[in-house]
């Protein structure tokens, strides 16, 4: 007893010091619990929203709900809030607004529109779906004629799954920019873009990202009003693969931070992706996350190997050396299920059981939440950028140069939701 009243003070201090954080509804909180009671108590199983490991406890994102399930099952856990606030992002920031450099939903239709009015012919805004709350999603196309459709090979870079990882915006759009604007410079990038078509979408989950700007910053999911009064989806567990496997890699809840939804794609953030992605010969696809610094592959709903497991790795590998010889960032790289820890319904695995295409979650900077976890200094960001843009060339030109119909013959097995669903001859049996 003594110990729970501890922590709801610590839980008072945090609310009254932090109202920005935690806002009145109060959706959660981070919190660590010993690494030994985490695996005693099976929670591992549970469905939640895992952050890391480190020096014998697990840290977590835990919903009030999930914190008295803890105080219930007299798992003890310690409120960390306060030690993982944001940095450099206090007070004035260079790139003005609560958000600072970050690009709100509105800044960037803004700058995706500049792009299309200042390349035309080589720059196409494209809306893909809509969000739950009537925001666009949009999806910028790349190539020597745009708007045209094109029977060309197609790469799709996709960013903001979940509304936190600011950073995973940034650097999708940074690279359209670039090779719009490397176009008529480098010879490399115009091969590139002409014997191509690059897909950028910024941001899948609008919706969640304006929440997590204006309400609050830990804010992970879509924004769903769901029957039981909580809100939210996690979109990186609502595609069609395997969704539902288990409940260890989503959960069935849905006040859970990891919740899959009421059915496989049930969202239109992720039909809005599975329509772009069906409707082009995509050749490879990466999905950017924050943090860990991680390149995962498929598969992530089994530790058992994807058949195409040797090729994924040496690709992987080869992206985290070209990340690493910009200024030796070092970005571990592996079987999403092994490195990481198991998802189902997420958007790699999806992507990969359908076309059999190279698929990647790249978490990107920093390493861990004790280096800043989600809140990335902004002067962070063209760094980020930076030491990544070598690996997305190279996986551009690696997918552009192998072809996906002998992969095709390699059969990758889809599950029945997914094929239900999908309904579509694209996919492999």
């Amino acid at each position: 007893m003594r110990m729970l009243k501890l922590q709801a003070l610590l839980l008072a201090v945090v609310i009254a010091a932090f109202p920005a954080l935690l806002p009145a509804d109060d959706h959660g909180q981070v919190v660590s619990v010993a690494k030994t009671d985490f695996a005693a108590a099976g929670l591992g199983r549970k469905g939640l929203d895992l952050l890391m490991e480190k020096h014998g406890r697990v840290y977590i994102v835990a919903s009030p709900g999930e914190m008295a399930a803890l105080a219930a099952r007299r798992i003890a856990y310690t409120v960390e809030t306060t030690r993982f606030l944001p940095t450099g992002q206090q007070g004035s920031s260079a790139g003005g607004g609560i958000n600072g450099a970050y690009h709100s939903t509105l800044e960037v239709e803004t700058e995706l529109r500049t792009l299309e009015r200042d390349h035309p012919g080589l720059a196409k805004v494209t809306e893909v779906g809509e969000s739950l709350e009537k925001r666009k999603i949009y999806a910028l196309k790349i190539s020597d004629n745009a708007s045209q459709d094109e029977n060309e090979p197609a790469v799709l870079f996709m960013g903001c799954h979940h509304a936190r990882e600011w950073i995973s915006v940034e650097v999708p759009f940074l690279f359209g920019k670039y090779l719009l604007e490397n176009y008529d410079l480098n010879q490399d990038v115009r091969d590139l873009v002409d014997g191509s078509e690059i897909w950028i979408v910024p941001i899948v989950n609008p919706d969640g990202l304006e929440y997590s700007i204006h309400v609050y910053r830990y804010w992970r999911k879509n924004r769903r009003a769901n029957t039981d009064g909580t809100y939210g989806v996690d979109i990186n567990r609502n595609y069609g693969y395997r969704w539902g496997y288990d409940n260890a890699g989503s959960s069935g809840l849905p006040g859970s931070e990891v919740y899959r939804g009421t059915g496989p794609f049930s969202e239109p953030e992720t039909a809005a992706v599975r329509g772009l992605f069906m409707a082009r010969d995509f050749r490879a696809m990466v999905s950017f996350h924050s943090y860990s610094q991680t390149i995962l592959f498929p598969w992530g709903y089994t530790v058992d190997p994807a058949p195409l497991e040797a090729e994924l790795n040496a690709v992987a590998g080869t992206m985290s050396g070209l990340i690493a010889a910009v200024r030796g960032t070092a970005y571990s790289y592996g079987q999403a299920s092994r490195l990481l820890y198991t998802t189902n319904g997420d958007t790699a695995d999806w992507t990969h059981s359908i076309a059999g295409a190279p698929s990647f979650t790249i978490e990107l900077p920093p390493v861990d939440i004790d280096h800043g976890g989600f809140f990335n200094d902004e002067a962070a960001i063209g760094a980020i950028f930076e030491e990544n843009l070598p690996a997305m060339l190279y996986l551009a030109r690696y997918a552009v140069d192998h072809p996906l119909p002998r992969r095709k013959r390699t059969p990758v097995r889809e599950d029945r939701s997914a094929a239900s669903v999908i309904g579509s001859g694209k996919i492999v049996k």
